[in-house]
């Protein structure tokens, strides 16, 4: 049985006949371009016959050594291959989310998840549409609404629909906060399709004589609205923590308009869930409010 080379002359030869580069080579097998023409003549004298013809910049390969290299690259990608499937595959989790949701809470997070389970492959679908477990594919969704979501499913409460009032620094500069219900029935306000501004309004037993403000089609741009100074926004107290905390927007009145639309992550009945949904499931969980 013919005594086979040594595997680090092999590698070499794979990744210089790849680049054509001995340098190139060096640097993708992390040595020396010395080492790497070192082992190269070590599997020419063991074969009895040259693999490259050493050009001013770079090699070419021999007759000899272009068949030799087309095997030789193939059984490395077979071995690759072969590792590669011994390997468990990274945890692959689909979840559906709203726009608003992704852009001011979940995305910000995301950094504690990555960080906590990096393992975990986290796909998101952010739309308004809603999303079917089985023909859309997902492992889990986070939507706004109020039980019961279907005897299929299992819902677990995230944030409760704390409605806040917040305005930009700038928008009340030089009024004292909270404002009064005059100051805030003047000034423009911020519609989305959740249309709070009328219980809001209500419960205050304010009328709104402004007739002024912007309507957006979502509560991810009411917030950067507000931020813009363009308005009052009315929205649910989690979705901005970090605005506040930031002293880009400011609760101009302390009032909560509480609603029934709560945010519930969603999952799929199952009595063995797959590890990687389990997780970030219990990952969400460490974040709910309680």
């Amino acid at each position: 049985m013919a005594r086979l080379p040594p595997l680090n002359a092999l590698r070499a030869f794979d990744a210089a006949g790849r680049h054509l580069n001995f340098r190139a080579a060096a640097d993708e097998l992390r040595v020396t371009q010395g080492a790497v023409a070192q082992h190269v003549r070590q599997l020419e004298a063991q074969l009895g016959l040259p693999l490259f013809e050493r050009l001013p910049k770079g090699v070419s390969f021999t007759p000899a050594g272009r068949g030799y290299h087309a095997r030789i690259a193939s059984a490395f990608q077979e071995l690759r291959r072969a590792t590669e499937a011994l390997r468990p595959a990274p945890g692959k989790v689909l979840i559906s989310v709203t726009p608003s949701f992704a852009a001011k809470w979940l995305i910000p997070n995301l950094p504690d998840f990555s960080a906590s389970h990096p393992d975990i492959d986290l796909q998101i679908l952010a739309t308004e549409n809603v999303s079917r477990f089985h023909g859309d594919g997902i492992d889990l969704a986070v939507r706004q609404g109020e039980p019961p979501f279907g005897a299929a499913l299992e819902a677990m409460r995230l944030f409760r629909q704390d409605v806040i009032a917040v305005a930009a620094p700038s928008l009340i500069a030089g009024r004292a906060l909270p404002l009064d219900p005059t100051t805030l029935a003047d000034l423009p306000k911020l519609h989305d399709t959740h249309d709070l501004w009328p219980d809001y309004l209500q419960a205050l037993s304010i009328e709104d004589q402004s007739g002024r403000g912007l309507r957006l089609s979502q509560t991810t741009l009411s917030i950067d609205a507000a931020r813009a100074g363009q308005g009052i926004a009315l929205v649910s107290r989690f979705l901005v923590t970090g605005e506040l905390a930031a002293g880009q927007l400011v609760q101009i009145r302390p009032e909560v308009l509480s609603g029934k639309q709560n945010f519930y992550l969603l999952a799929a009945r199952s009595k063995r869930r797959d590890p990687a949904t389990q997780a970030v499931l219990d990952w969400f969980s460490s974040k709910a409010e309680t």
